[in-house]
């Protein structure tokens, strides 16, 4: 299934958008500010080491995309919110309260972990059309393949973006029982999105 280009859709995408690439550009800045932040290529590759980034570089170019009038297939939209609100939860649960951001740090931080998903997910809601049951396994596409490119890469370079998955710290054993109880955290998000979605589609 793909979307109605409506006005409307395409004017709140547009919104989504905007967000989500100033959160992601004050990110950047903010990064790059760090002492030691090296080059702007350095930065970027540090960057692309985060669920948060990527998944809000997704919501980016896909809201892009329902701006310019491309039907974007109803499978990816319902991954691109399942992601970004997971972004949300996972922050504001586990992860909110290990560091304290200043000034554009807290702005990106408050952009790419609150403002956009509740954006999304006002959005998903207004105007994708109606997921079926089967979408909660697409959903789970986006989560593993950063899973093994996270793991991958952390196996080279020693950089663990998240504490839970921090093989160093807490062993393979340790980081596959809390990835076991983040798939389980995506499907029971992802369940509850669909099922409300429906309810109101």
């Amino acid at each position: 299934m793909t979307y109605p280009v409506s006005n409307a859709a395409r004017l709140a995408a547009l919104s989504v958008f905007v967000v989500a690439a100033l959160s992601l550009r004050m990110q950047f800045d903010a990064s790059r500010a760090l002492p030691g932040s090296g080059s702007a290529a350095d930065t970027l590759w540090r960057l692309a080491g985060y669920f948060t980034i990527l998944t809000n570089l997704l919501v980016a170019l896909m809201t892009a995309l329902v701006a310019l009038r491309w039907r974007v297939p109803g499978g990816l939209a319902y991954a691109a919110v399942l992601a970004i609100v997971m972004v949300g939860l996972v922050y504001h649960t586990l992860l909110a309260g290990l560091n304290d951001p200043q000034d554009l740090a807290w702005w990106a931080d408050q952009g790419l972990h609150t403002a956009v998903p509740l954006l999304m997910l006002g959005w998903w809601l207004m105007f994708a059309p109606v997921p079926r049951w089967q979408a909660l396994i697409s959903g789970m596409i986006w989560p593993m393949v950063y899973l093994i490119y996270a793991l991958l890469r952390g196996g080279v370079t020693g950089f663990w973006p998240y504490p839970f998955l921090d093989v160093a710290r807490l062993g393979w054993g340790g980081v596959a029982l809390n990835s076991a109880g983040m798939v389980l955290a995506f499907t029971g998000v992802g369940t509850v999105l669909i099922a409300l979605k429906r309810r109101l589609g």
